[in-house]
């Protein structure tokens, strides 16, 4: 492969495909992903450690499997071609970033034909691959349909002490452009936010950092997960659904200023926070112009439990886990 090929802008052949979640609780995750968020359930798999869920005709998209983690252990991300593929894997050679190839039961839980294992930021396992599964079997869905199709399924957003390095690692091996910023204050302490685009969705990735001090308050390797459904009743309808099945909102209905997504974010049984939005803004690559905004929201987005007590509580605890990320460096590839 000549120089000239590997440095091809590969911007809009990636998108994120699946996510693997580690958790004890397979029940309450059938729960909230069937019933709540409206997912299809596989139900014709029959093993006792693992559930998966479909949101199109990808044959998988969600899978919990069992175990203590309680986070994301695995995010998939799409290549369009074998070629594209080949460039990726060619500029983590050159960076000296270990790929693995999966096994063939590796690939098989993951709903795809093969796929390449890298260790990302933050220790997250970062899987690429070309070729799905899919699967003409009807969904059964509470929510009308997901929008995935060349933009994804969703976005993930993450915390970094090192967001720079974050940055420059899904830039340089992916071609992501930065969309826009986002600079809030929270609690006394600035959150930079940058959201970055790998395709037409407004980003795939967001990276926030605290700016004061570099402190990482949130447990787990995603701080949520987004998907997008494709009508606003499918947006209303999961967000009464979760209220009525007991499921606390970290944020009620609202609206961001910079991708103009509705979205509402749910609290899952792993802890971490799960988005569900509709109708965010595609993208015009020939007149974006990258925008710093100063508020997460335009309106709405509001916890469930406003009360000083709770919301003291909630800072209490990630000021502890914040603390405790300090004495470990966080894990860069590059």
């Amino acid at each position: 492969m000549n120089t000239s090929t590997i440095d091809r802008d590969i911007f809009g052949s990636v998108r994120m495909g699946y996510a693997v979640i580690e958790s004890n609780k397979l029940k309450d995750w059938k729960t909230f992903l069937q019933q709540g968020l409206g997912l299809h359930f596989n139900a014709d798999e029959k093993s006792i450690n693992e559930i998966s869920f479909r949101m199109d005709k990808h044959s998988k998209r969600l899978i919990i499997q069992k175990g203590s983690a309680e986070d994301f252990v695995a995010l998939g991300w799409q290549v369009e071609d074998q070629e594209t593929l080949n460039i990726i894997l060619k500029r983590l050679t050159e960076r000296e970033i270990t790929v693995e190839k999966s096994s063939l039961a590796e690939a098989e839980q993951r709903g795809v034909k093969e796929f390449w294992r890298i260790l990302g930021p933050k220790k997250q396992n970062i899987e690429l691959y070309v070729e799905a599964k899919l699967t003409d079997e009807p969904l059964n869905m509470l929510t009308s349909s997901f929008v995935t199709d060349k933009a994804g399924m969703g976005h993930v957003a993450i915390t970094s002490r090192k967001p720079l390095k974050m940055q420059r690692f899904w830039q340089e091996i992916f071609n992501a452009r930065i969309s826009d910023y986002i600079e809030q204050v929270i609690s006394g302490v600035t959150l930079d936010i940058t959201f970055l685009r790998l395709n037409e969705r407004h980003h795939s990735v967001a990276i926030a950092t605290t700016r004061e001090i570099p402190l990482d308050p949130i447990r787990t390797k995603v701080q949520h997960m987004n998907l997008q459904g494709a009508s606003l009743d499918d947006l209303s309808s999961a967000f009464q659904r979760c209220k009525q099945l007991g499921y606390e909102m970290a944020h009620e209905i609202g609206q961001h200023p910079n991708d103009k997504e509705l979205s509402f974010y749910v609290i899952s049984p792993s802890g971490f926070e799960i988005e569900l939005g509709w109708a965010p803004l595609v993208v015009n690559e020939t007149t974006w112009k990258p925008t710093t905004y100063f508020a997460i929201s335009s309106w709405g987005h509001k916890p469930e439990n406003p009360t000083k007590l709770y919301m003291f509580s909630t800072n209490l605890s990630n000021f502890k886990q914040g603390i405790s990320t300090a004495i470990h460096p966080e894990y860069s590839p590059i």
